[in-house]
């Protein structure tokens, strides 16, 4: 239906009542790390519910089966094995990440979260042009409009890049800060401030790997997005194994891995995504 508004409030919401809930188990009623668990499903569901009402009102509305479709499924299981193993690449390169930093020592680990969290709130904010272009791409594609497909990529990656130039500054500008925001300590800030400057570097990369994943997934074309994902990993590990093997430690070894994720790991996403979309295979991906 091309809606990314309605996806968004559900989301927005879900998310803060997850919060809400969360601060009424956990600390109203003192149920702990369990009141933690029991928010996250009680929102976690209240999000499914409303999913299902939507859609049950768009079917009503548009006279459409609800049954589920042989076709459906066989096409849904197919593109979903597919992106299941892109997304065991992607958690692979995570949790390698996550044990070479925990290697280095706590301090160094500590930092690593610091920094990785600020990834994750810019790849939010970047994302939401990553789910657009997917939306658009797909409209394009199954209205048979190449030239419209194509003016959408590049506007997207135009937004990208920006966007990225923006989250960079903005990291960049308060590299300083983050760490005693996040800590108050001021020898952990110190220490993770180079990391976040590699990071603040990168970002304009991040906003392309981004945006090109989304126009791939757009397109179906999910068997690329999870061969690409094993040769990325592949590119990858050897470069965390050189790190692990030379323990450098303290900043210098945070920088290094930093360099590592922010620089190589997304660096071969952005070569290995855009090899595929400069040449036409992907716009040809069966539904």
């Amino acid at each position: 239906m091309q809606d990314t508004v309605t996806p968004l409030w559900i989301a927005g919401i879900g998310f803060a009542g997850n919060a809400l809930l969360n601060w009424a188990f956990i600390y109203g009623l003192g149920w702990g790390i369990a009141g933690s668990a029991t928010g996250t499903v009680l929102a976690q569901w209240g999000m499914v519910a409303a999913y299902v009402a939507v859609i049950g009102r768009l079917a009503r509305r548009h006279e459409a089966s609800v049954r589920p479709q042989r076709e459906g499924v066989r096409g849904s299981a197919r593109s979903g094995g597919w992106m299941f193993l892109r997304t065991v690449s992607l958690r692979g390169a995570l949790l390698s990440t996550v044990a070479v930093a925990s290697a280095f020592g706590t301090a160094e680990l500590a930092g690593w979260q610091v920094a990785f969290t600020m990834f994750s709130t810019a790849a939010f904010a970047l994302d939401a042009l990553a789910i657009a272009a997917q939306a658009l791409i797909g409209k394009g594609l199954g209205a048979g409009s190449v030239s419209d497909v194509r003016r959408v990529l590049r506007r997207t990656l135009a937004w990208g890049a920006g966007f990225g130039v923006v989250t960079g500054a903005i990291i960049g500008g308060c590299s300083g800060l983050i760490g005693l925001v996040f800590t108050g300590d001021a020898q952990l800030a110190a220490l993770v401030q180079p990391a976040l400057i590699v990071l603040a570097v990168a970002q304009p990369i991040c906003g392309i790997v981004f945006v090109l994943d989304g126009v791939l997934i757009g397109a179906n074309d999910a068997r690329y997005l999870a061969l690409a994902g094993v040769i990325n990993l592949a590119v990858y590990v050897p470069v965390l194994v050189a790190l692990a093997v030379w323990h450098p430690g303290g900043a210098t070894g945070l920088t290094w891995l930093a360099v590592a994720f922010f620089g190589v790991y997304m660096m071969a996403r952005l070569v290995t995504l855009g090899w595929r979309i400069r040449r036409p295979a992907w716009l040809t991906q069966p539904a």
